[in-house]
């Protein structure tokens, strides 16, 4: 299994979830999208696996920065936009073998299980 972990080294959910791994023994690569955003056919398949909405940093400046016509977009429209700016992709984003698994962390017992099964599943 190769486990790829797309973030920002700051994102206090992206900690969470590194260090959440590591008590487990996961072994993964940390990718800081800032330092090294996605290239558009990285986020073209992520959005064909996961869909974009759920992919929607919605609570960052540069989604609230975008207008309302964000609205009505679909995909075709997020992929370019994530692609331009990897600020608007939610965080942290678990891409196992190449395949968008996951994106988000929630720090709740019941989640923390549903990862680990899609982690071991995908």
């Amino acid at each position: 299994m190769t486990l790829t972990v797309y973030g920002i080294p700051t994102c206090g959910t992206c900690k969470k979830a590194l260090q959440w791994l590591d008590s487990r023994a996961i072994a993964y690569d940390f990718i800081n999208t800032k330092e090294h955003p996605p290239s558009q056919a990285m986020v073209t398949a992520w959005v064909n696996s996961l869909g974009s909405k759920p992919m929607r940093n919605t609570s960052g400046q540069s989604y609230r920065a975008l207008g309302d016509d964000k609205q009505t977009w679909g995909d075709p429209e997020w992929i370019d936009a994530f692609s331009r700016d990897a600020m608007l992709l939610k965080r942290p984003l678990f891409v196992k073998d190449g395949q968008a698994v996951l994106v988000g962390f929630r720090a709740t017992e019941a989640e923390l299980n549903d990862i680990l099964n899609r982690l071991d599943n995908a």
